[in-house]
């Protein structure tokens, strides 16, 4: 399957990606992936998140017990907490996220494979990693698939969610990107690093998962209210990324 799926990538990625933004301007609409949305699908869908550079292991320890206290999906973490983490997090059903080529993505292709190598050697369960996006807006589209590819291989089958960045992206690079993770044997689309300019929009969520639709979308960037997170799962979203997830599962509506 693997080898099919990089003969595919590496011989038609710009026609597929053309195929699919022809798609899109003939077809595309917005329509929520889903009406209803409970308290408790959002739970499960939190990635409690701490990716601050002033993050401290006092606030490693106080976000590792907040997520089992609410029994969230996972936390998400800095490369260097990644294994007090998941010493704090054993046995307790929370997963452990990490993130690779954090927060700019413009490191080398091989120095991200080898983060994502160290990370799953340590036993994190996901990896959130950030696309070049200089290539990416260059249309250096075999390069993105390989920088991603890498990422995947690296992570001998644990689930990679790749960073797209929305802010920085038209419509069509969006889509783009999302078409080149599919490829590429991504499990997830994630539409920021939560370092830009902007964050998650239900519209780039929608679009994402109109985009590459065998892939998750995990929304993160500026999610700090119960009715935001709702939306964004309405709009396809199965993941959210955010420091505030006490405060969003804790909201009386």
């Amino acid at each position: 399957m693997i080898l099919v799926c990089e003969v595919i990538a590496v011989s038609s990625l710009e026609y597929l990606i053309e195929e699919r933004i022809v798609r899109y301007k003939e077809e595309y609409k917005f329509e929520p992936f889903l009406k209803e949305v409970s308290r408790e699908m959002i739970r499960k869908s939190i990635e409690h998140t701490l990716l601050k550079p002033t993050a401290t292991v006092e606030d490693i320890v106080a976000l590792c017990e907040q997520a089992k206290e609410y029994k969230f999906c996972g936390v998400c973490v800095n490369p260097s907490f990644a294994e007090t983490s998941l010493q704090l997090l054993k046995g307790s059903g929370v997963k452990v996220i990490s993130v690779v080529g954090f927060p700019l993505g413009a490191n080398t292709q091989l120095s991200k494979a080898q983060e994502a190598s160290e990370l799953i050697r340590i036993g994190v369960d996901e990896i959130d990693m950030v696309i070049h996006v200089g290539m990416l807006k260059s249309h250096e589209w075999s390069y993105v698939y390989e920088d991603i590819r890498g990422v995947v291989e690296a992570c001998k089958g644990k689930p990679v969610k790749v960073i797209i960045e929305t802010c920085y992206l038209t419509n069509e690079e969006k889509i783009a990107a999302c078409v080149i993770s599919e490829l590429a044997g991504a499990s997830f689309v994630k539409t920021s690093t939560g370092f830009g300019p902007a964050g998650a929009t239900v519209e780039d969520v929608n679009l994402m998962k109109w985009s590459a639709p065998k892939l998750s979308v995990k929304a993160s960037g500026g999610i700090r209210s119960y009715n935001q997170a709702i939306d964004l799962i309405k709009a396809g979203a199965t993941r959210i990324g955010t420091s505030s997830g006490t405060k969003i599962i804790s909201e009386e509506v």
